[in-house]
């Protein structure tokens, strides 16, 4: 996975939400921490083209964010931190086999797939079941599936473990570390960041610090406490 900002910016009306930036990002884990309004999920949102550049460029695998959204979101699926938000059906099978039949793939083909993916998450108890009866970690798990049905080759998980107790949160947290995907998280869970490769810390829409997890998470320190 090759992600490359160029000089990109993003701008709401008079407001910077990011400055410029230039950067490339090759790792499996990356984590991206910060503030509220730090700018951290318009940037992650700007890899896939869920957010467009006001000025600049951001390609992911050479696709240029821009002008081809959906190659860039079929290589890129983002999780929202509402995951209920993503699901459509009101049963989760249904709900998983959506993309699928979008592309047009027979109905034996979508089926095996959904328990294939089903299984691959330990949630195949879960298929018939109604999308608003779940738990948060059952919620958590179905919008991952539910992405990853697609196939992208990097998922981007926006505060994967918020409001979850801690049997959820350790589930969850089991599940991404085991994903053979790339991951991208922004997080304020910072104990998500174990074995991370890299961390980005964002502060009043800028890139203030890019590094290891613990060097990272001390300037983090520095910026939150001061």
């Amino acid at each position: 996975m090759d992600i490359r900002f160029t000089d990109c910016s993003v701008r709401y009306g008079e407001t910077i939400a990011l400055h410029p930036l230039s950067l490339t990002l090759t790792e499996k884990r990356i984590g991206i921490i910060g503030l509220n309004g730090s700018g951290k999920t318009t940037f992650a949102r700007a890899i896939n083209g869920l957010v467009k550049p006001s000025s600049g460029q951001v390609t992911i695998d050479g696709i240029d964010t821009a002008k081809d959204e959906k190659a860039a979101l079929a290589k890129a699926g983002f999780i929202f931190q509402s995951p209920q938000n993503q699901i459509i059906l009101p049963i989760v099978e249904d709900d998983l086999a959506l993309t699928l039949k979008s592309r047009g793939l027979p109905k034996s083909e979508t089926a095996a797939a959904v328990s294939a993916i089903l299984a691959r998450f330990g949630i195949s108890d879960l298929a018939r079941r109604r999308a608003h009866s779940l738990s948060g970690g059952e919620t958590q798990l179905v919008a991952m599936a539910s992405v990853l049905i697609g196939a992208p080759d990097l998922l981007i998980l926006d505060e994967p473990t918020n409001q979850l107790d801690l049997r959820n949160r350790a589930r969850v947290l089991e599940t991404i570390a085991a994903l053979p995907e790339s991951v991208i998280a922004i997080t304020h869970d910072l104990t998500l960041l174990t074995g991370f490769e890299r961390v980005l810390l964002f502060h009043e829409g800028r890139l203030v610090a890019d590094g290891g997890v613990e060097e990272t998470i001390r300037s983090y320190e520095r910026i939150a406490l001061r």
